[in-house]
């Protein structure tokens, strides 16, 4: 397939909550533009863009996914998103690589909550926004009541390009309100026609919206229409449109119903005419804090920002082509690594399915095999000169335990877990030395489930999320001493090591060690025997198990054998000493605390300073933020060790936060006693 010219490339991510329809849509797309030969479907486990075994049982994308389709010779690059919280990543990744949002909003349902969130993210990174109403052809779906709560959420800029030709089961197909025609599917195309008369005042009023927001993008236009009143020609608005689109001056709302087809072949049309060429977009901005020209001017250079891992391709990369003509057979260089990769084919992708083209110009994406360390986030380029700034990914803030279910499956799963992170950049995998375990963070329990099915399916690595243990310490709060005396005779040489310690709590200050011995009492080659044995005995716990912290120790008395003592000899009897000190220093169990900034909407702030209140925690103040308030609150880590579902659930999934551990207090005394025999218990069973 020969390569597009620049401009004739269109990226358009489908982004907005789940069970919009948005899957329905990319179809609908493929289909009418002739890229596939039947229409894909979700409910009926067929989509050519939602083939991964979790999509279909679930029925749910949980992927990003390309379908790009030709039509009236452009390039649409249609980038299909997940729309549930846990995999918002590669929305954020789908973003990232697109110059136009298409908001997919449910006719029934209106905006929700995972579009309010994508809606903000999609302005910080400076893509241009329209909203496309489907499912019109539903039970209660209301273009009016729709488009008055679109209005309400994001403000006066949107205006409807296509009103609906009829409502629910009588849905018949959409006015175009910039031609003035009426555009209705039937069979296998869609025929165009003048508009019926019932509904030529709904489209002229529409009309006149329209043209009273995009003439703003021209002073001299702006001034004819609307200080002089004199109409513009089709001409003139429909050169607005194009610029006051790219600028996000106006945000364009179409209509469909997917699954029907109706509205679908003139939303492409409008794709053609009106959405954003790649180089209206702005410069990519680039790690140093510069930016690099969409251009096919000069060397290629391109960013990965997504990478599917497929059972018999291998590794795929998909890249946003930045700058230059990416071409088969093209050395280039990664950034983070230094190292060389050879593109070999540079492939189209629909769904799973890949194939060969000649290239990519700048501003296209295309789809790379078998490159050696390349992953999400990388650069590519002629020297290794540039580097793309990191998408944002939110932080993987939902963190489990994982482990092998057999001895069979221990060496396949750290390989298998590693290749899986490599992929899905909010996963993240860390090995907690303290409390011996593989650590697997995401970003909630769905997207960890699913990781957990693909070690299985796609690796063949059985594996099962434990309890994360909270890492504890334990600390003293009174003085005490204690001897520690370690004799032992076994024929020959024996051993001899004999010391008076004292504790004293040390609160803020770490571990202390003094030598207080006289006279000779231990000689001075042992006294740091006594102080390791100390800091050994700390480390393993006297109580639990878990670390001793902030504990001043002195050595002030003791006594040796001239034979028989040993530096093991004195690190034994200091341990001895140190636990039957601490015993009598009052030991308590400390937890971590957690310290957590949580931006919430003003009707959900009372609800989650409450729900902060039950887990044992505490408000530190609250701001204003964003059109809501940012609560700060510290709570002991236990309780909030899974908090991103949680908090998602009590404020219908607009709540986010950041969550960082300072410090350590006291656990209460109703619960310590839990504590430590659960510790005690996995003790003994490992």
């Amino acid at each position: 397939m020969g390569a597009p010219t620049t401009d004739k490339v269109r990226n358009v991510v489908l982004v907005g909550h789940g069970g919009a329809g948005k899957t329905s849509l990319a179809e609908a797309m493929l289909h009418v533009a002739g890229a596939t030969s039947r229409l894909g479907s979700v409910d009926e486990g067929h989509s050519n863009l939602d083939w991964d075994p979790e999509e279909i049982k679930r029925k749910n994308s949980v992927n990003l996914a390309l379908a790009p389709v030709n039509h009236k010779s452009v390039k649409i690059n249609v980038i299909d998103t997940p729309g549930y919280a846990d995999f918002i990543g590669d929305a954020i990744a789908g973003l990232a690589a697109a110059e136009m949002a298409l908001f997919v909003v449910d006719a029934v349902s209106g905006p929700q909550v995972q579009t309010d969130r994508l809606w903000k993210l999609a302005g910080e990174m400076g893509v241009a926004r329209a909203i496309l109403i489907n499912r019109l052809d539903k039970e209660n779906a209301d273009f009016d009541a729709t488009m008055a709560a679109l209005e309400e959420r994001y403000g006066h800029r949107i205006g409807a390009v296509q009103v609906p030709m009829g409502a629910e089961a009588s849905f018949r197909g959409v006015i175009d309100v910039i031609r003035m025609k009426a555009y209705h599917h039937e069979g296998d195309h869609e025929e165009v026609g003048d508009i019926p008369e019932e509904f030529t005042s709904a489209a002229e009023k529409a009309r006149d919206k329209l043209t009273e927001l995009v003439a703003e993008a021209d002073d001299d236009l702006m001034e004819k229409y609307l200080l002089e009143g004199e109409p513009l020609s089709q001409e003139e608005l429909e050169v607005l449109l194009d610029k006051a689109i790219a600028q996000g001056i106006f945000i364009p709302t179409f209509i469909t119903s997917a699954t029907k087809l109706q509205g679908v072949e003139d939303l492409l049309d409008e794709i053609v005419s009106f959405f954003p060429e790649p180089t209206t977009h702005g410069p990519i901005p680039t790690a140093d804090g510069g930016g690099q020209e969409i251009t096919t001017d000069g060397d290629v250079s391109a960013f990965v920002f997504k990478t599917v891992s497929d059972p018999y391709v291998g590794r795929l990369s998909l890249v946003k082509v930045v700058s230059g003509t990416l071409t088969p057979n093209t050395e280039l260089v990664n950034s983070r690594t230094g190292k060389k990769e050879r593109v070999g084919h540079v492939l189209t992708m629909v769904g799973k399915e890949t194939s060969d083209v000649d290239g990519a110009p700048a501003g296209d994406i295309a789809v790379l095999s078998k490159l050696g360390e390349t992953l999400t986030g990388d650069t590519l380029s002629a020297d290794g000169s540039i580097t793309f700034s990191p998408m944002p990914f939110p932080e993987p803030l939902y963190p489990v335990a994982i482990q092998a279910k057999t001895k069979a499956d221990e060496d396949k799963l750290g390989v298998a877990l590693n290749k899986l992170v490599e992929e899905e950049p909010t996963l993240r995998l860390t090995r907690d030395e303290e409390t011996n375990q593989t650590v697997l963070g995401g970003l909630g329990d769905v997207q960890i489930d699913i990781a957990i099915s693909r070690l299985r399916d796609r690796y063949h690595a059985e594996a099962e999320t434990i309890d994360l243990r909270i890492p504890y310490r334990e600390t003293i709060r009174k003085t005490a001493e204690a001897q520690g005396r370690h004799k032992k005779q076994t024929g020959g040489s024996g051993q001899f090591g004999d010391c008076w310690l004292r504790i004293e709590p040390n609160p803020g200050k770490g571990y202390e060690f003094a030598d207080e011995i006289v006279g000779g009492r231990i000689p001075r080659q042992f006294i740091p025997a006594v102080d390791k044995g100390v800091q050994e005995t700390m480390a393993q716990g006297v109580l639990a198990g878990y670390p001793v912290v902030d504990v001043k120790v002195a050595v002030y008395d003791g006594s040796y054998h001239s034979v028989d003592s040993s530096e093991i000899a004195f690190k034994t009897a200091a341990r001895i000493a140190f636990r039957a000190a601490t015993e009598k220093a009052d030991p308590v169990l400390l937890e971590p605390i957690a310290t957590l900034e949580i931006d919430v909407p003003d009707e959900y702030a009372g609800a989650v300073m409450g729900d902060i209140s039950s887990m044992r925690g505490r408000i530190l103040g609250m701001d204003t933020s964003d059109g809501g308030q940012r609560i700060h609150a510290q709570v002991p880590y236990a309780e909030v060790l899974h908090y991103s579902p949680h908090l998602r659930s009590i404020t219908s999934g607009t709540g986010t936060y950041s969550i960082a551990i300072e410090g350590y207090e006291q656990v209460p005394g109703d619960l310590a006693p839990k504590v430590i025999e659960q510790a005690k218990a996995e003790k003994e069973s490992s």
